[in-house]
């Protein structure tokens, strides 16, 4: 998950990382009335979860109030990259004799954190790759040893810093490691970190990515996480993370429900293997009570592509005479009509063949004939 400028500068001040001045607004007046608090030159930044906004023309700056006003006023205008400008970030403008770039993001290949620097701030880190890679520094990070004192030290010295700038450099770095592991970070950066003429930093800009998987320990952001997705994700799929499936839409016309996310993309290559097309990746998890077999069902036959339902359940944890119990109870809630093929194999299999058998369901003894049978459903009922 994506932090607004905003909210990421929130969090790095909480850790004592200087940042600039600044306020939240989202009108052109209130952008005025910041500029005039601050009594300065100030920065109008548009806060889109965008990299590169600096370039699409996402910041602008000015000398006066009235200069931020008509700033202000342009950017609530805009689309930054196709996303409408909600929110402006009105800060002071920091006077620069040097940008750095301080980064800790995922390295995936050393299952670690890696720490990167670079003396040359301001471009992004792939453009500095590219151009200077001698001016960039790495330092992985042990996850069980963590980033100490004398990594920071030994960053800030590579950068050219000695004596006190030395010090408080690695002390900026220690405490954006520190973000990084207790907001479970796969990305944070400070991109530029200002050197000012008196030789101090601020963090003029910052970026967190927070890994979406540790999100119900930042319950603060959940919420938000939940409304971006109403804008990027169709009804179904919003409906089934709010009742805790994992719902793709495809293009196909058989309907897939399976418990467990291998097990799923096992069934829809089968699927294909045999001639049809999967209408949609749908997993129900661990359990498939009425209630989730019933929001399933329903899911799934919201499209009006979908000419047979295919509902493949291992049963482990989860007993396959509930999963039987579930799956007629959800079919007589919501009337379903379209015809079903059920392959179920698992703890307890033999009562809930014959729960659903004696109910006129059904049930096929491996995935392969249940998705042949599928296929030849869908291909009769078109």
């Amino acid at each position: 998950m994506k932090l607004f400028e905003h909210e990421a500068k929130t969090i790095f001040s909480r850790y004592e990382i200087p940042i600039p001045f600044g306020e939240l607004t989202t009108s052109p007046e209130q952008a005025q009335e910041i500029a005039t608090r601050l009594n300065a030159p100030v920065v109008i930044k548009a806060q889109v979860l965008v990299a590169g906004r600096g370039r699409a023309g996402g910041i602008l700056f000015a000398q006066s109030p009235t200069e931020a006003e008509l700033a202000a006023k342009r950017l609530l205008s805009a689309e930054i990259m196709g996303i409408r400008v909600q929110g402006l970030l009105v800060e002071e403008k920091i006077p620069i004799r040097k940008e750095l770039y301080l980064g800790i993001t995922v390295d995936r290949s050393k299952r670690s954190y890696i720490a990167i620097a670079s003396s040359e701030g301001g471009m992004e880190i792939e453009e500095i790759a590219t151009a200077m890679p001698e001016k960039i520094f790495k330092v992985f990070i042990d996850p069980l040893v963590g980033f100490r004192s004398y990594h920071a030290r030994q960053i800030a010295k590579k950068l050219g810093y000695e004596g006190g700038q030395m010090v408080e450099l690695a002390s900026i770095l220690l405490k954006q490691y520190k973000i990084a592991v207790e907001y479970d970070a796969e990305l944070i950066e400070m991109n530029p970190l200002i050197e000012t003429p008196e030789g101090k930093f601020v963090a003029a800009d910052t970026r967190l990515i927070i890994d979406d998987s540790a999100l119900y320990r930042h319950p603060e952001f959940k919420k938000r996480l939940i409304e971006e997705a109403e804008a990027e994700l169709t009804p179904q799929e919003l409906e089934a993370r709010r009742s805790g499936l994992a719902y793709v839409r495809l293009e196909g016309d058989i309907g897939v429900i399976g418990n467990g996310a291998g097990l799923v993309m096992a069934t829809l290559d089968v699927v294909q293997l045999y001639g049809g097309s999967p209408a949609n990746f749908l997993d129900v998890g661990g359990g498939a009570s009425a209630d989730r077999m019933a929001v399933a069902l329903n899911l799934v036959l919201s499209n009006p592509q979908v000419r047979v339902v295919f509902i493949n359940i291992l049963g482990g944890i989860t007993r396959c005479d509930e999963i039987a119990k579930g799956i007629l109870e959800a079919r007589s809630r919501i009337g379903l009509l379209k015809p079903m093929v059920i392959r179920l194999v698992g703890t307890n299999e033999e009562e809930g063949r014959r729960i659903l058998t004696e109910a006129g369901v059904p049930v096929l003894d491996s995935m392969e004939e249940a998705a042949e049978r599928a296929v030849e459903i869908a291909k009769t009922e078109g």
